[in-house]
This record gives structure tokens, C-alpha cells and sequence, in this order.
């Protein structure tokens, strides 16, 4: 196929894939409306805007200056989903996709070269989408790394099972310097990358749910100071609140993508 993926890692500096083997590095939504979705997003989330260098169609997302998300106004275009997905660094992407057809995953597109690196969207064996990204990291990958504005939560139909897909596809637990660690705490598959938790993953999903929070996913969290504030920005803004905690609301926005905000403290 020669579709792009949805907005890759558009970030500035020269930070290599090598220091950070394995991790989710990036996420990145797929939408219709790129006005639509900017006002959304800057009113919930108070996202300020900053051109994509992909082009016109694409946005990275600032907080406070600090590249947190990417947006791709490509869903009705290119005929796909609109939905938030995480990226992993992997050294090479057309290893990594080789390792997903081998281990009864998919390859929806790519491999393909996106200066300043190489990209494809993928989906294990349970239907849970996800990409990998091999090329230049954010600028500061190591700051937004401990500070997570951004980070990911595979919900899945078994933890351990999935663990393993992954990690002999991302290279996980291995000697290689830089990859990620996995950890079993408090119930879950816990990852880390040079001691800082990048992404857990939890058992109970299930493969055929007519509920898609229920079915196999990833599901993209946003720390924020304030759940409850934006929480009611989202349904003020057309979008819906499908879960709401004390310190965690499960939201989706206008377009149907499902994503979380996460108060900072509990992250």
C-alpha cells in the first residue's frame, strides 16, 4: 500500500530510535475535520496548534510548548477509522511488520518511508491497533518520556499472552541497551523504559464485545490537572463522557475517537 500512516512522530531534534528500543514514543489521532477537531481538542484539553510537516492536512498538538500528540485530518480520505494510536520506536519498521504477519498479526499500512524516518500501522492478534515509528524521536525525548503528558494502556483478553507478542516484536526484556523493561505489579504488565512507566497492559477485554471500550484496544491517556473540568468541556464541546472516576474519565470526541485524561497525580 502507499497511504500514509496517521500522523508519524513529527517531531524536531536528532534523538535516535536506539535509546528508547520498544517504547511508545508518540500518539497520533486520524479525523475528519481538522478545524473541527483542533477546537475541540484546545478546548478540553487546552491544546495550542503548530503545523504538521507532513502538510496542510496534519497538526502536532503543544502543551506549554512541549509536543504532546499528532492529528491527521486523513480518516475520510484515506477511508479510515477515526481513532488515537500509539507509536512504538523500533529500529527497523519493516522488521517489525514482518514480525506481526509472522506472529498472526496484521499489517494494514506500510512499511513506508515518511522523512524523517519510517512508518507502518499494524494490529495484533486480537485486533488492537498500533504503529511503529523508526526515525528521529521528540527533540527532548528523555523530559517528555519522565513527564508522560501523554501515555498508553493496552486493555487486552490476556496480559501475559500479549506481553510476549510484543515483545518479540518491539524487542522487550532483551540485553539490547535501551529496551524496555517488563514488570508484573499490582495485577498488570507493567513497561519501562530506563525506570520511567511508559505503558501498561491488563487482561479482560474481550476479542468479540459489541462495546468497543470493551474489545481488545489501546487506549491513549492524557495527564491533565483537572478531570472533571474536562470532562464537562467535552460534552459542552459535542463530544461524551463514556466513564467517569474521581481521578480518570473515559471520553470520546465529536468524530467517535475514545481517548482518557488522567489526573497528573495518578498517572
Amino acid at each position: 500500500m502507499n497511504r500514509r500512516p496517521p500522523s508519524a512522530p513529527g517531531a524536531r531534534g536528532t534523538v535516535s530510535p536506539h535509546s528508547a528500543f520498544g517504547a511508545p514514543c508518540w500518539v497520533s489521532l486520524t479525523s475528519r475535520d481538522l478545524d473541527a477537531t483542533q477546537e475541540f481538542y484546545g478546548a478540553v484539553l487546552g491544546w495550542e496548534w503548530r503545523r504538521g510537516v507532513l502538510g496542510d492536512h496534519f497538526r502536532t498538538a503543544l502543551v506549554g510548548n512541549v509536543p504532546v500528540a499528532g492529528v491527521a485530518a486523513v480518516a475520510a480520505m484515506w477511508q479510515m477509522a477515526v481513532a488515537w494510536t500509539p507509536y512504538f520506536a523500533v529500529p527497523a519498521a519493516d522488521d517489525a511488520a514482518s514480525r506481526t504477519r509472522e506472529r498472526g498479526g496484521t499489517v494494514a499500512v506500510g512499511p513506508i518511508s515518511l522523512p524523517p524516518g519510517r512508518a507502518a500501522l499494524l494490529a495484533d492478534r486480537d485486533g488492537a491497533t498500533f504503529g511503529v515509528w523508526e526515525g528521529e524521536l521528540i527533540g527532548n525525548w528523555k523530559a517528555w518520556r519522565q513527564d508522560a503528558p501523554a501515555f498508553v494502556r493496552l486493555h487486552t483478553r490476556d496480559a501475559f499472552d500479549s506481553a510476549i507478542f510484543y515483545g518479540e516484536i518491539l524487542d522487550w526484556a532483551t540485553d539490547r541497551p535501551g529496551c524496555v523493561e517488563v514488570h508484573y505489579e499490582g495485577g498488570e504488565v507493567v513497561l519501562r523504559s530506563q525506570g520511567d512507566v511508559v505503558a501498561r497492559i491488563e487482561s479482560g477485554a474481550l476479542e468479540a464485545a459489541p462495546d468497543p471500550t470493551i474489545r481488545p484496544h489501546w487506549q491513549v491517556h492524557f495527564a491533565v490537572a483537572d478531570v472533571t473540568a474536562c470532562a464537562r468541556a467535552a460534552e459542552k464541546h459535542g463530544g461524551s463522557v463514556l466513564i467517569e472516576t474521581g481521578h480518570e474519565a473515559v471520553l470520546r470526541d465529536p468524530d467517535g475517537a475514545q481517548f482518557t485524561v488522567t489526573s497528573r497525580r495518578e498517572r
